[in-house]
């Protein structure tokens, strides 16, 4: 019997349902102490929002054809089928009844059905870009495709650094002057294609590779926020041209051992001395940080440790270009007029699992000096980094996103050629239902976090969409573990023997729920707070 249409009056009256769901349960969390109190329950909660605003934003998208409301319908679905399985036991936690399941039970059985799900297999939907963000997607591919896909795998393997070609290739497309402002040598002119230019290059760019491609443009896109917010005239005069053209490369320095997602509690200190300032302290986690020629260094420029974020300062530290496995470098602080004692930056690689070719690493500085014009902001900015650092990081979490989405994009790919083309008990594994069923989900998983993404790349162009942003990171991050894991899984034996790169994009897929912000954290400090802070209003 074939699946009925979907009817988007049913699908928009199941979102409004789930979403009353979600008040609920988001005035119960209230009435029970809060987050800190309820940690596994707000958790649970700020996913489960994640889901339902993922399928909101995907109504229009429904919309536009047959494939597309399949499609939808199927990630409703199984968004539906995700939350009951938190609730389910929890009901009382959640403040619901228990017969609350009912008025989605007909719905999530037609469109979970492994016949319906099977349909999809081969069907991904088109992606309904505007001729202008079709060219940049073309152009994007045709570079992933051509010169980063060619690396990928060799990077991986060796652990080796991103090649110079590609860089050097992606400056001449522009990418990295994609958030630059046109008056200082960029492409961003304010309007809503600076944010949906950067989602669509990024998805294209971690289709081809995700170490090596899709986040080679993040730390720009980092550092032009921050001083497009922060910086004065003149640093912007000075930097912003020199990072559209790649000719500098920065590297975000802000993490440190005992301080991660808590970047209030940060201790590496900038001490004032004749003409700038001494940089002390260890940072971790600075990604792409030999090949920088400059860091945005966080540090704590009042040693009153109660100030918090308020006493962070924001830093451009310049540095030599060094080895990726490994660097030293010093400061002749004589030879430069000063009469402190020499500098001395050194850093260490932190081996991964996967995401390389950017390579990681723990920065030690002793007696750094940087001169007062690479404090952003200038003597204004004193106490200011934290609120110029998140500027720069505003972008982060659906430039992740978009990550996330184009490494589903091609494990889904991969996984869709090879179970076309093996053939066990005497027919291609295609053929099989449970291959096709997850293929289907696969699809619309995939599909629907890319409309999501889009839609809240809209937003933030109008100056929005800043808790979406984080629901869309939370949720497709965690998407693509699942999507990479049963593409791995369609490839059997081949997989997980490195024979193929859908080993590589199962093991890169595992950094996204802990980059950009851990998905605990996420969820908890900043999706479930702000969802408590809304509802009390």
């Amino acid at each position: 019997m074939p699946t009925p249409d979907l009817d988007l009056t049913v699908a928009a009256d199941l979102i409004s349902r789930a979403q009353s769901i979600i008040d609920t349960a988001t005035d119960e969390l209230a009435t029970r102490g809060g987050v800190d109190a309820n940690q596994a329950f707000a958790y649970d909660l700020a996913h489960a929002a994640s889901a339902v605003a993922t399928a909101r934003f995907n109504l229009d998208y429904a919309a536009r054809g047959t494939t597309e409301a399949n499609l939808t319908a199927a990630f409703l679905a199984d968004a539906l089928a995700n939350i009951a399985s938190r609730i389910l036991g929890r009901e009382t936690l959640w403040g619901l009844t228990n017969d609350w399941y009912s008025p989605f039970a007909s719905f999530v059985e037609t469109y979970r059905d492994p016949k319906f799900l099977a349909s999809l297999a081969e069907t991904p939907g088109e992606r309904h870009l505007d001729e202008q963000f079709q060219m940049v997607a073309d152009t994007f591919h045709r570079f992933a495709d051509n010169v980063v896909r060619p690396h990928a795998e060799h990077v991986h393997r060796t652990n080796g650094d991103v090649p110079e070609d590609v860089i050097q290739g992606l400056a001449d497309l522009g990418g990295f002057g994609l958030s630059v402002p046109e008056e200082y040598g960029g492409f961003a002119d304010g309007s809503e294609s600076d944010y949906l230019g950067m989602v669509v290059a990024t998805e294209e760019l971690s289709w081809g590779g995700l170490g090596i491609g899709g986040s080679l443009i993040t730390r720009p896109e980092i550092l032009t926020r921050a001083l497009v917010s922060g910086g004065t005239e003149e640093q912007k005069q000075s930097w912003l041209p020199r990072v559209a053209t790649a000719e500098v490369l920065g590297a975000v320095a802000v993490t440190e051992p005992d301080y991660g997602s808590d970047v209030a509690g940060l201790t590496t200190a900038a001490t004032k001395t004749a003409g700038g300032w001494l940089i002390n302290g260890t940072k971790t986690w600075c990604t792409f940080g030999a090949r920088a020629n400059v860091l945005l260094l966080l540090a704590r420029t009042d040693p009153d440790r109660s100030k918090t974020h308020r006493g962070l300062s924001l830093f451009l530290v310049e540095k030599p270009i060094g080895d990726g496995h490994g660097f030293l470098f010093t400061q002749d602080a004589s030879s430069e007029g000063r009469s402190d004692a020499n500098g001395r930056l050194e850093g260490r690689p932190i081996d991964t699992l996967g995401y390389r070719g950017m390579h990681s690493y723990e920065l030690s500085f002793d007696n750094w000096f940087v001169p007062d014009s690479h404090l952003i902001g200038g003597e204004a900015g004193l106490g200011k980094g934290f609120y110029y650092q998140m500027a720069g990081f505003e972008n982060g979490r659906i430039q992740t996103a978009a990550r996330a989405v184009g490494l589903m994009q091609a494990a889904y790919e991969a996984a869709l050629t090879y179970a076309q083309n093996r053939v066990v008990f005497g027919e291609p594994i295609v053929n099989y239902e449970l291959t096709k069923v997850k293929l289907g989900l696969m699809a619309a998983i995939i599909q629907s976090t890319r409309q999501y993404s889009l839609g809240v790349a809209k937003l933030m162009a109008k100056g929005e969409g800043t808790l979406e942003a984080s629901m869309a990171k939370a949720y497709v991050c965690r998407a693509a573990e699942w999507v990479t894991r049963e593409a791995l899984q369609i490839h059997g034996g081949m997989g997980y023997a490195e024979e193929y790169p859908v080993s590589r994009y199962f093991v890169d897929a595992r950094v996204l729920s802990i980059f950009e912000g851990a998905d605990e954290t996420l969820c908890l400090k900043v999706i479930a707070r702000r969802m408590l802070e809304l509802r009390q209003k």
